[in-house]
């Protein structure tokens, strides 16, 4: 009932998607952290591009982000990210649409985990001289991100399905090898059920693991 499984790279396109996961959450996990101190910052038009960013992309449609990326950035204005090749080209573009995207809802979540932090004292901070940076970096963020733990695993989570996206523009991904064989085998059940266990042996452990770090992590109030 599997034989025709050997003709496909499964393995190899399951891979895909945990290079395309990882790459892009440590990106959005970098520019999500630097919206969300915008968004928290002094500088009014700072404040003012971390909230218009936030709210305008994460009401785009990731689709649309992802297209852009292949036919506005790269065929349009020729940006290649310094791949030569269109598979690599591609994959990198699908990163950048993925972090443009992820990194909005990072935000929120920080931002949340920031508003969980005692006024007091980041106002304590201040008063012993501290500048803003040094509040955020030493007083505030270390607070935020161990309170965010649980909603950036629903990020994390939701990351990993959406990388199913990049099939839009031809990344030998999960969802793109399940597209081929459903054109070519007479099994949509079968193949189906296989990318969905797929998927569920690698969100699964992940969500599982992520709660109890943020069990253990929880800051005690």
């Amino acid at each position: 009932m599997f034989d025709f499984l050997e003709d496909y790279d499964l393995l190899g396109a399951f891979w895909t998607t945990v290079q395309l996961a990882v790459l892009s959450a440590v990106g959005s996990l970098i520019w999500g952290t630097l919206l969300a101190a915008m968004r928290v910052g002094p500088v009014p038009l700072m404040r003012g591009f971390g909230t218009a960013y936030v709210n305008i992309v994460r009401n785009i449609p990731l689709t649309v982000i992802i297209l852009f990326t292949s036919l506005g950035l790269n065929q349009t204005l020729g940006i290649s990210l310094g791949a030569d090749d269109f598979e690599t080209i591609n994959f990198r573009l699908a990163v950048l649409g993925l972090v443009a995207y992820t990194s909005a809802f990072v935000c929120e979540a920080l931002r949340s985990g920031i508003n969980t932090v005692p006024v007091g004292q980041a106002e304590a901070a201040r008063a012993l001289g501290l500048s803003f940076n040094q509040v955020l970096g030493l007083v505030v963020l270390p607070q935020a991100f161990r309170s965010s733990v649980g909603p950036l695993a629903n990020v994390l989570i939701a990351l990993i399905k959406n990388t199913t996206v990049a099939a839009a523009i031809g990344v030998a991904e999960a969802a793109l090898l399940m597209k081929e064989m459903i054109e070519n085998e007479a099994q949509l059940l079968l193949i189906s059920g296989i990318i969905a266990f797929g998927f569920v042996v690698l969100t699964l452990p992940t969500g599982l693991f992520l709660g109890w770090v943020g069990k253990k992590v929880a800051v005690k109030r």
